[in-house]
């Protein structure tokens, strides 16, 4: 039988967010530390390039960001501090009241601070999944069909699952291809970037009904377990001194208590 341990997994929009916001500060750790090894200098501009030398300069031109600081040892420093605090966050602390703000405020902060606009982008999607962990869905429960709903709920598995994958290659994946095989194919992250996009969007709209879903279901599994359990009486076992069944009128059991004198 299904216990309500099995049940109670993290939701998906929790899981959204925990695997986008880690992905996001391991791409924006990335730029930070390409900024932190151009040194003491300043940019030319508010848009930058992160990195100015090695596989990441030939291969993926520079990999571009932007910042609101005039000092690019400065900007490479912000950019790795929060992109650890990025990472920490999402493993560990989305799941509390305000978690998804926060990670959504993170991101926005390392979109303007050096860490590229790649990986502040998907953090903003992890930030606004993560802010229906503790969505009421309101709406959804009363305008969207039940029907519809359901549908909508059995596809999230599927998009997340392709979703998960496509962006692990963006992040992971582009790291290893580029440092250790030296690949050049900028327009290949570039599509997997804008696919990322769209089935992160995907994702939260199909999460919102398979959450609906999976909060229903933990309820009943609660309501099952806090009922107190009913007394079993065997079909063939008698009264030991009436020789009545147990609920029969005539059982001492269903006899008033009486005070022995």
């Amino acid at each position: 039988m299904t216990n309500i341990q099995s049940i109670s997994h993290a939701g998906a929009s929790e899981r959204l967010a925990s695997l986008f916001g880690v992905l996001a500060g391991l791409g924006g750790l990335l730029h930070g530390i390409g900024e932190v090894l151009q040194g003491n200098v300043s940019p030319d501009a508010i848009f930058i390039e992160s990195w100015k030398q090695g596989p990441v300069a030939e291969h993926m031109g520079g990999d571009p960001g932007l910042t609101i600081l005039p000092n690019m040892l400065a900007t490479g420093i912000l950019a790795i501090l929060l992109s650890l605090s990025l990472i920490i966050w999402s493993a560990c602390f989305v799941k509390r009241k305000h978690g998804g703000l926060i990670l959504l405020l993170l991101s926005i902060c390392l979109l303007l601070l050096g860490g590229g606009v790649g990986p502040p982008v998907l953090g903003i999607l992890a930030g606004i999944g993560g802010l229906q962990i503790h969505a009421s869905h309101t709406w959804w429960r009363r305008r969207i069909p039940a029907g519809f709903r359901n549908f909508l709920s059995r596809l999230w598995p599927w998009i997340f699952g392709i979703c998960a994958m496509n962006g692990l290659f963006l992040i992971i994946g582009h790291m290893i291809l580029v440092f250790l095989f030296d690949v050049s194919n900028a327009s290949l992250f570039l599509y997997s970037f804008y696919f990322a996009v769209v089935s992160m969007v995907a994702c939260i709209l199909t999460g919102i009904p398979y959450d609906i879903n999976r909060n229903s279901e933990i309820k009943k599994q609660s309501f099952r377990h806090s009922r107190p359990p009913g007394r079993i009486v065997h079909p063939f076992r008698r009264d030991s001194q009436t020789g009545n069944h147990p609920d029969s009128p005539g059982s001492i059991e269903n006899q008033p208590f009486r005070e022995l004198k």
